[in-house]
């Protein structure tokens, strides 16, 4: 089984199964911004989770939480930011387009306030590592010391399809948790807890290995302020991303297949889940093109943007409406019906109406 096909399919009945919110290949390093992606995250709740669920779908940008802009008297922007003014400027331009800000016009200068205060939402953030085949480990033994010596997520698990021995168990942190995923046709996907995870020190400082050379390596210690930033980024990422980032092929050979609960790309002719942006299209033996006239120009694609590469700006859920997709289907819909996230709430609704004055 790929890789893809397996991550989506652990998301699929984790989403059933635990409470927060799911998104898939985002980074999980401080020193280094994108030397380490996790497979995973889950973010379980916080005390004041609905609150967020209120304020916006999207991820709020991070330099708009950490700026002096309060829910009282609107600052101008300017003063309201210690940062690059680009910077700033953006961070203000996407919180007042999700609807974190709202904003007033005095003598051309734009103010600003937060439309609420910024909840404490969230709780224990736990990446999963996934390698379906342990015979192809790749680089998995120093992903996962990476992982459990910086200690920036609550809790790291491997999961995997392999029968694991105890050779692969002492090959790995002990602080790391396993999983063994089982799966058949037709059947349900099952979870054999092989060990149980380890919690790790998030509040205190953490050793990131930065360059391996020979003999030697080099780290970065980073202080317990930069990781809770970084977990702060991440479940914000998380909240608006969620792990729905894939596409469905422009191929006859694709259905879409709700057997796990959410709908994922099946090919029939390859007679698994394929991942649209690598695997499809003309150069395939089975690629059956799809015409216009079976074209649903209603339907939504979701660009996979596995490399998480953007700094905090971008548009958390990443969910476009594409005219030329294939299939009609709104992960975005299934999304909001199917977990606590809601597209569309009434906060978001209410600042974006709020706005339309300031065009």
């Amino acid at each position: 089984m790929s890789e893809f096909a397996f991550e989506l399919e652990l998301c699929a009945h984790l989403e059933t199964r635990r409470d927060g919110v799911l998104a898939r290949q985002l980074g999980a390093s401080v020193a280094d911004p994108g030397g380490r992606i996790l497979d995973v995250l889950c973010v379980e709740p916080g005390p004041e989770f609905d609150d967020r669920v209120r304020l916006t779908s999207e991820s709020i940008p991070d330099a708009a939480i950490e700026s002096a802009v309060g829910t009282g008297r609107a600052r101008y922007w300017k003063t309201a930011f210690d940062c690059h003014p680009d910077r700033a400027r953006s961070a203000t331009e996407r919180a007042c387009e999700i609807g974190f800000f709202e904003r007033e016009h005095r003598k051309g200068r734009d103010y600003v306030r937060q439309v609420a205060r910024y909840p404490d939402w969230y709780g224990r953030i736990v990446g999963i590592e996934n390698k379906p085949d342990l015979g192809r480990p790749g680089d998995l033994e120093a992903q996962l010391r990476t992982d459990v010596s910086l200690a920036l997520v609550d809790e790291v698990i491997l999961a995997t399809e392999s029968y694991v021995t105890r050779a692969h168990l002492n090959r790995i942190p002990e602080e790391v948790g396993v999983w063994r995923v089982h799966r058949e046709d037709g059947a349900p996907l099952e979870i054999e807890i092989v060990r149980e995870p380890t919690s790790l020190p998030v509040d205190e400082p953490g050793i990131e290995p930065l360059e391996a050379h020979p003999g030697r390596t080099e780290i970065a210690v980073v202080d317990p302020d930069a990781k809770a930033r970084q977990r702060r980024r991440i479940a914000e990422r998380t909240y608006g991303k969620g792990w729905r980032t894939y596409e469905f092929p422009d191929c006859g050979a694709c259905d879409p297949d709700d057997s796990s609960g959410a709908t994922l790309p099946y090919c029939e002719w390859k007679g698994r889940i394929v991942d649209a942006g690598s695997e499809c299209g003309a150069s395939c033996g089975g690629y059956d093109p799809v015409s216009d006239a079976d074209t649903d120009t209603d339907a939504d694609s979701v660009p996979d943007s596995d490399s998480d590469t953007d700094p905090e700006l971008h548009s958390g859920s990443a969910l476009e409406s594409d005219a030329d997709s294939a299939t009609a289907i709104d992960l975005e819909a299934e999304r909001d019906r199917r977990t606590p996230w809601k597209a569309d709430p009434d906060g978001k609704r209410r600042q974006q109406s709020g706005l339309d004055q300031f065009g």
